[in-house]
């Protein structure tokens, strides 16, 4: 198991030198890829199942940004009027529409971060999206409650 400061060039020690791949990346080319602010800072190549799995990440949050344009479309486009809300579909599926645009470019965003942070060896940063998300879908679901009450009232 990796310890959290342990970078990945340390990890991979070949066998006959003893030496990680770092240290002899950095004896060839001149340069150490570790230090930060070295102006030719390269960035190790990570495990691929970390790739992937980060891959896998921001295609299922597109999956979720897809499924909430899809919805906004259906409410807006399928939903029958609600009587005496002649804004309510579009109150309600605009948002949804929105918030499926804003999950599908932030996930890229973070997909990006995260490649970064894994090629550095570095933590991966926090996720905005499940917050994002969360919050967004509970206020829809107020207005969705608000927008029938006043349906029914009239």
């Amino acid at each position: 198991m990796r310890s959290p400061s342990t970078g990945y060039g340390q990890l991979v020690r070949n066998a006959s030198q003893g030496a990680p791949v770092e240290e002899r990346r950095a004896a060839r080319d001149g340069h150490d890829d570790r230090d930060p602010g070295s102006s030719h800072a390269a960035a190790t190549e990570p495990d691929a199942r970390f790739t992937l799995a980060n891959e896998r990440t921001f295609l299922a949050w597109n999956r979720t940004a897809l499924a909430l344009v899809v919805a906004g479309l259906g409410i807006v486009q399928l939903l029958p009027p609600f009587p005496g809300v002649p804004w309510g579909r579009h109150a309600l599926g605009v948002p949804l529409i929105v918030l499926g645009a804003a999950v599908s470019v932030t996930s890229y965003w973070e997909w990006r971060r995260n490649q970064a942070a894994l090629r550095r060896g570095a933590p991966l940063p926090r996720s905005v999206l499940p917050r994002v998300l969360a919050g967004t879908i509970a206020g829809i679901a107020a207005l969705s409650a608000a927008v029938l009450l006043v349906s029914a009232a009239r």
